[in-house]
């Protein structure tokens, strides 16, 4: 557990980059997506969220794909959901794991927007995250970036994945710089 006295300095890492990532969202997830530590963006955005969702353990990709979840402010649910899906899918061929397979399943199965997801042709250099903001209503866009402990011997450390939003528009950098002087 990363709660463990041995795991000090690893955690105080994992908390040092998920906080100090505000104003911007950032979690860290197990290898199951279950939220281990999220900063105070990260809580707000989940605003709305079903009560029935919050308690422990959080899962990341439930929280996003639940319908009664965040799925209904995703305004490209159908681009996300397929995004999700298909990391999740290459993670339980790449592993085997039949917590991950169950989640797979149980995450496609949710209802799905009836638009396939849209493509040029050409693969997008990241898929946003646009999330339709709880409090004003308009549209936060994001994209992520994972990181890994690359030097990890112990296997807690090695599953856990932290993911950093970042804005993905001048008018989201603005939103959440603005919301946090409020």
């Amino acid at each position: 557990s990363l709660d463990a006295p041995d795991m000090a300095a690893a955690r105080q890492a994992v908390e040092t980059v998920v906080h100090g990532h505000m104003p911007f969202p950032a979690l860290a997830v197990d290898r199951h997506w279950n939220v281990v530590l999220a900063n105070g963006a990260i809580t707000s955005l989940l605003a709305g969220v079903s009560e029935e969702l919050l308690y422990p353990p959080l899962n990341a990709l439930r929280l996003s794909l639940h319908p009664l979840g965040l799925s209904s402010r995703i305004v490209n649910l159908a681009e996300w959901r397929h995004h999700l899906l298909e990391r999740l899918r290459r993670q339980v061929e790449e592993t085997g794991d039949e917590v991950l397979s169950r989640l797979h399943a149980e995450l496609a199965a949710y209802p799905a927007p009836k638009v396939a997801p849209h493509s040029t042709g050409a693969d997008p250099l990241a898929i946003p995250l646009q999330l339709r903001d709880p409090s004003s209503g308009g549209i936060l866009s994001f994209i992520s970036t994972t990181t890994v402990f690359g030097t990890a011997t112990d296997v807690t450390l090695s599953e856990l994945v932290l993911e950093c939003f970042y804005p993905a528009d001048a008018a989201t950098r603005n939103a959440l710089m603005q919301g946090a002087k409020e």
